[in-house]
């Protein structure tokens, strides 16, 4: 789906505000560009921030898969700012409204928390045996499996483009995966790695399987178009996988190690907290962009940014903690980015002729009308 089409989508929605309007088909077109603008610097900035943060914890001496898992969501209370800034407004509707039952939002919070909680495992087992670079090319595989599910679960369609971006995304992690001479995080055995690299292309999966489910979940069951709407979708599912990471941190142990963790630090106790304190809001701003772009556009253009910041990543890695850029790696970032490209192209053609079916709608009214 591209932008505008999206867009033209989002004006004939059944939901309609008190003045019989949606919140965002009434923002002018500069005004949607905006919102659209705000969503991919939250998500950029927030992942590449994020990303950098848990692998200083790593480097450091942090040693605990469940924190790492936990601060991925546990700066969720934050959101409740925005939250009680922007709230929702009263809908009310021209047909009757479908409603849907309290268990079954409860159930589908709970789903996908429990999803998340697990997704957010298995990338910090990636990032505990990858470079911070390794790990964001391999991230960025999420885009290919994002365009698979996408068009089995949310109808996107599936062209020439989008399947060489597939493809060139998959031979760019092939590429890692066999890359002997990649630089792994001091005291990562051969197997640990090969652990990592695994745990983080599950991960991908698994992501990108997530932002098809939120973007059906807006269709098909929540229903609402308000911001607020994707603040709830990220505040209850978020609460969930805290829970669940939570519970995993008691029941493995490793809730006792913390201590030491935190004075045996690299830094020291005080960079030990602000280094989870930061990496935890730096996960849930990210968060805001991932889950508006889904809400604004579609689950594949949030990927698609997603992927574009995970290209971004090494580059920062590279100048914060040196790491190694071997041949392979590079071709390996420039086949990502070759990957994003064509499906940016993609959404320039669909805009293109979105634009040219409109202009001739436009015509054909007007000479019915003269």
């Amino acid at each position: 789906m591209s932008v505008l089409e999206n867009l033209k989508n989002n004006e004939h929605s059944v939901e309609v505000t008190q003045s019989g309007v949606l919140p965002l088909a009434k923002l002018k077109r500069w005004q949607w560009w905006v919102l659209v603008a705000f969503n991919i610097f939250f998500l950029v900035i927030g992942q590449i921030v994020a990303v950098l943060l848990g692998r200083f914890y790593y480097d450091q001496g942090g040693n605990s898969k469940w924190m790492a898992t936990l601060v991925q969501t546990i700066g969720f209370p934050i959101l409740f700012i925005p939250y009680i800034l922007f709230p929702s407004i009263t809908t009310s509707s021209t047909r009757p409204a479908t409603s849907v039952s309290l268990p079954v939002i409860f159930s589908l919070y709970v789903v996908i928390g429990a999803l998340i909680a697990g997704d957010n495992m298995l990338y910090s087992v990636g990032l505990l045996y990858l470079s911070a670079s390794t790990y964001s090319l391999i991230c960025a595989t999420q885009l290919a499996f994002n365009a698979v599910f996408s068009f089995f679960i949310n109808s996107q369609k599936f062209t020439a483009l989008i399947f060489n971006s597939v493809v060139v995304l998959s031979l760019s992690a092939s590429l890692l995966a066999v890359n002997d001479d990649s630089d792994k995080p001091s005291g990562v055995s051969n197997r640990n790695y090969v652990l990592g690299f695994v745990a983080t292309l599950s991960a991908s999966a698994l992501y990108a399987l997530l932002l098809s489910v939120m973007q059906l979940s807006f269709q098909k069951v929540i229903k609402k178009e308000t911001f607020s709407v994707v603040l709830e979708l990220q505040i209850y599912t978020s609460f969930f996988a805290t829970c669940v990471s939570t519970i995993g941190l008691f029941a493995s142990g490793e809730w006792r190690t913390l201590g030491g963790e935190m004075h045996s630090f690299g830094k020291g106790g005080l960079a030990y907290v602000m280094t989870l304190v930061w990496t935890a809001v730096a996960w849930q701003v990210c968060s805001v962009g991932v889950v508006g772009l889904i809400f604004v556009v579609s689950s594949l253009f949030s990927n698609v940014i997603s992927t574009l910041s995970l290209a971004l990543t090494p580059l920062a890695a590279l100048v914060v903690f040196h790491d190694k850029m071997n041949a392979v790696k590079i071709i390996a970032m420039l086949m990502g980015l070759w990957g994003f490209s064509t499906y940016i192209y993609q959404n320039y053609l669909d805009d293109l002729k979105a634009k040219r079916g409109h202009s001739d709608a436009t015509s054909m009214q007007l000479q019915s009308l003269s």
